[in-house]
Formats: C-alpha cells, sequence, structure tokens
C-alpha cells in the first residue's frame, strides 16, 4: 500500500514540473510589437478641405414620353427599391395610340391574306397557261406590298404598347430620392427632369480643391476623412477629378471614396477631408513617425528603436507636429521604431516584429 502511494506521489510531482516547465517556457516567449521604418524628410505638410456625403451614382429621372403627370408616389428623401412605381403620367392618349395600332395592324393582315389567297389562285391559272406572266407579277407585287405594310404595322403597333408602358416611371435601382422637380398636375415632355435617384449602396465625398493645390492630389491618393456627426476618421482613395475647373468657383471637384464606410453615414452629411504629405529633399534629416511611437520621459521625447531582437530607448528632437503624425531628429535611415504600446516596454528587453511572429 506504501509503495503504491509513494509511486503516485512521484507522478504528482513529474506532471507538476512538467506542467510548471511548460508555463515558463510560455512566459519567456518576447511580445510582439507593431513597428515602422523610418524614412527621411524635410517636412510634414497637410492640407484640410470641407466635403458633403454624396453618392456616386445619382440619375435624373424623366418620361420617355409626353403627357400630364397624374400620380406621385414618392417624395424628397423616401427609400425606394429597383421596379417601384414612382409616378404615373395619364395614360389615355397613350391606351387610344395602342388600340389605333391595333386597329391598323389587323386591317393590314386582312389585306395580306386576300393578296396571299389572289396570288395563290392567280399561279394555278398561270401554270394552266390561262394568264400571262405580267399578270402574274402584279399580283405577286400587290403581294409584297402588303407583306410590307403588315409588318410595318406591326411595328407601329408595339410602339404605340411601348409608349403604354412608358406612363410610369418606375425606379431603376435601390436608393433614395434626393429632389422632386414636378407635381401632379403639371405636364411634361419627353426627357424633362422631374427627379433625382440617388443609389445609397456607395457613398463618397465630395470636396472643392482650388486650382493651386490640385497638382498635389491624384487618382489614388489616400485621405483621412472624418464627420461633423460622427466621432472617429475613416480612410478614403481620390477616385476621380474633375478635368475642368467650376467656372464661378474655379475649383475643381475631387470625390473620394470610403471602402468602407459607417452604417450611420447619411447623404448630406458635412466632412473633413486631410491629406498628409511628407516632402523628403536631398537635405533632409528628419523622418515621420506616428505620435504614438513617442515615449515621453520628463522634457526629453524619446522612441523605443528594436535592434537584433532587442528595443532600446533614443531619445529624439520634435521638428513639426501634425494631426496624427510627427517629425523628428535624431534617427538613421531604415531604423526599426515601435510605434504602438511604447509604454509597456523596458530597457533590453526581448520583443518581434511583424517580420518574426
Amino acid at each position: 500500500m506504501r509503495k503504491t502511494e509513494l509511486i503516485a506521489g512521484i507522478l504528482l510531482v513529474v506532471s507538476l514540473c512538467a506542467g510548471c516547465g511548460r508555463e515558463e517556457q510560455a512566459e519567456e516567449r518576447p511580445p510582439l510589437v507593431k513597428t515602422q521604418k523610418t524614412e527621411i524628410a524635410s517636412g510634414l505638410r497637410e492640407s484640410v478641405y470641407p466635403g458633403t456625403v454624396r453618392g456616386r451614382y445619382e440619375t435624373e429621372l424623366s418620361f420617355q414620353t409626353g403627357g400630364r403627370i397624374q400620380q406621385r408616389n414618392v417624395q424628397e428623401g423616401s427609400v425606394v427599391r429597383t421596379g417601384d412605381v414612382l409616378m404615373v403620367i395619364d395614360a389615355r392618349d397613350a391606351v387610344q395610340q395602342a388600340g389605333q395600332g391595333d386597329a391598323q395592324a389587323a386591317a393590314a393582315l386582312a389585306e395580306l391574306n386576300l393578296a396571299q389567297s389572289d396570288l395563290a389562285r392567280y399561279s394555278q391559272l398561270y401554270a394552266q397557261d390561262v394568264i400571262s406572266e405580267a399578270a402574274l407579277d402584279q399580283y405577286q407585287t400587290k403581294y409584297d406590298a402588303a407583306l410590307a405594310a403588315y409588318q410595318n404595322a406591326l411595328a407601329a403597333a408595339e410602339q404605340g404598347h411601348n409608349v403604354l408602358s412608358y406612363t410610369d416611371l418606375v425606379a431603376g435601382a435601390d436608393g433614395v430620392i434626393s429632389s422632386v422637380l414636378a407635381e401632379a398636375g403639371q405636364v411634361v415632355a419627353p426627357g424633362q427632369t422631374v427627379m433625382t435617384l440617388v443609389q445609397t449602396g456607395e457613398l463618397e465625398v465630395e470636396i472643392q480643391i482650388p486650382e493651386n493645390h490640385v497638382a498635389d492630389i491624384a487618382v489614388g491618393k489616400q485621405a483621412m476623412v472624418s464627420f461633423w456627426a460622427m466621432p472617429g476618421e475613416v480612410s478614403g482613395i481620390v477616385r476621380e477629378i474633375a478635368p475642368m475647373a467650376d467656372k464661378v468657383s474655379r475649383t475643381y471637384r475631387v470625390r473620394i471614396s470610403l471602402p468602407q464606410p459607417s452604417a450611420e453615414l447619411r447623404l448630406g452629411m458635412t466632412a473633413s477631408v486631410r491629406f498628409s504629405d511628407v516632402q523628403a529633399g536631398p537635405g533632409a534629416s528628419a523622418c515621420a513617425l506616428p505620435l504614438s511611437a513617442i515615449y515621453q520621459t520628463g522634457d526629453a521625447p524619446k522612441v523605443w528603436l528594436v535592434e537584433h531582437g532587442e528595443v532600446h530607448l533614443r531619445e529624439v528632437e520634435v521638428q513639426e507636429f501634425g494631426d496624427n503624425q510627427v517629425l523628428v531628429r535624431g534617427l538613421p535611415a531604415g531604423a526599426v521604431v515601435v510605434t504602438a504600446g511604447v509604454h509597456k516596454l523596458r530597457e533590453n528587453q526581448k520583443v518581434r516584429t511583424e517580420g518574426d511572429a
């Protein structure tokens, strides 16, 4: 009995020692840090422009036929779906036109049937040498003319039915009605804009750039966008730059796409678009870092550098501040700087970078 208890005790001690070894091994694993390599620059410039949230696709809707508006089913701000009937114009004239086309097609069909019967009958007489070939040609010509007239009548009747379908103005996509320019009882012409549909599936921010700064903006340039009604910032990308300046304001329209817009974003919201540019030059001696990289101890700002898998504090000189960036001196090009969690590190601590993870 004592021998059995002794063996059990030994196994328990061995298992506990093995567990402690695994815990110590896990605790010795260096922490993972976020880093950035320094690039020498000569200046940090930021430009901020006010903007407005717009839809990428804004469609001006109009009827393909004219008439008096009989019914308006939406108003400004209405959310619509594909296929919804937005407006209806009086269809009485279109109905009469469609009926007239059907009647003409029926009359043309009757003429065609008569011409076909005559051609068949006189073809038999020609085969019996009762009539001449010239007489047969006359009936063949009458049949060809009747066939052409029937085809023309069918096309006219189909056009009449198309006009009848144009009396309903239908939404071609999901979106929001941003403006209504016509009311019930108003007579509109074909192609006259009666409302505007903004597709909400893809929202953008529109800004105006002065002509002396438009050369600083290029398609694909990154931007940070903030909204007056919402906290924080989101990233954006310049999608479109107007080829010509506005005739009145002499500014260029620029559209900023939002790859990951917030669900709370609404059309017409006020936005602020910020561009950050780091200027490089032959005599440059500073580098741009995020503000989160600065480790402040007393009056001396410092940063953590990763060297041979360990972190070391290096004192720097702040040259210029931006909204989320800082321009500092005292670092060599290509140095690996810790950019997050700097207050949790200690001198000579071993760390892992993204490349080591």
